[in-house]
């Protein structure tokens, strides 16, 4: 089953007339992708789906949830993590604050990622960690900071890489136990993240696409990684406008690995590998 254009188009409007939900600027290619897999899993067409979606709420919203849920894991492409560890966080050691924004955290395992890392430069106390995404069972799931032991060993493989390895210096090793952060338990098959972690971020519901301030802070730190990749560039550029006007200036932003800022955006940053420092 292939959808066509005017297919992902009808569902497109339908959503945004039903609700305050809009998708008209999401990659079309991504949304088709999803679509088709939502009409498989309710064993429905799209008349159908149009049709309960129109008259059943919950239905709504629990697509709308399919729709935008992205996968994430624990210190995902370390590298990125390394720089964070070496070259960017070093630059708040000053800060009396250090204010971060998790845009689009998904479940929350980059959340959590960055508590720890935060942790082992003895900067956590001073942080605020704030955590949004429109998807309200990801933000669920992000609370609770449980996650599935044997389906994300490569978890742990990460860790090792960005906490206890140092790729600038073979000969150092730190060798931080796991428990420090994270209960693991192989016969119920769970990695239970540690409450002092838990208890610290600020998880709330927020849709890039109308923008705004959800926390009215502005910030030191924006992390938006492997969101925009489902954006057209339109609402790329609209969405970075949101995060310039609420970077300090000298704050920095950094994208996903295959993300990258384009158009006149990019003269009010400079970028620093991954990351890109509001001017």
């Amino acid at each position: 089953m292939v959808l066509s254009d005017q297919e992902a188009q009808f569902f497109v409007n339908t959503i945004k007339n039903t609700s305050g939900y809009d998708f008209s600027e999401y990659s079309e290619k991504s949304l088709k992708r999803r679509l088709q897999k939502i009409l498989i899993d309710n064993n429905t067409d799209l008349l159908g789906l149009i049709n309960k979606l129109k008259t059943n709420k919950s239905f709504l919203e629990k697509t709308v949830r399919d729709i935008t849920v992205n996968t994430t894991e624990l210190f995902r492409d370390p590298q990125i993590w390394q720089t964070l560890r070496y070259r960017i966080l070093p630059e708040f050691s000053e800060n009396r604050n250090i204010n971060i924004w998790h845009a689009g955290c998904s479940t929350g395992q980059e959340v959590y990622s960055m508590m720890i890392l935060l942790n082992e430069l003895g900067l956590l106390d001073k942080a605020k960690i704030f955590a949004s995404d429109l998807n309200t069972d990801a933000l669920e799931a992000a609370k609770k900071g449980n996650y599935k032991y044997r389906f994300n060993i490569g978890y742990l493989d990460n860790f090792d890489k960005v906490i206890k390895e140092n790729p600038y210096n073979y000969e150092e090793y730190n060798d931080v136990p796991y428990s420090k952060y994270f209960k693991i338990d192989k016969v119920s098959d769970s990695i239970q993240i540690n409450d002092f972690l838990r208890q610290k971020p600020i998880f709330r519901q927020h849709d890039l696409v109308h923008g705004g301030n959800l926390y009215f802070a502005k910030f030191d730190l924006i992390l938006c990684r492997n969101v925009i990749i489902y954006f057209k560039y339109s609402l790329q550029n609209k969405v970075f406008k949101l995060f310039h006007d609420h970077l300090y200036t000298k704050g920095l932003l950094v994208l996903g690995m295959h993300e990258t800022m384009l158009g006149e955006i990019t003269s009010q940053f400079d970028k620093k590998g991954q990351a890109y420092q509001k001017k």
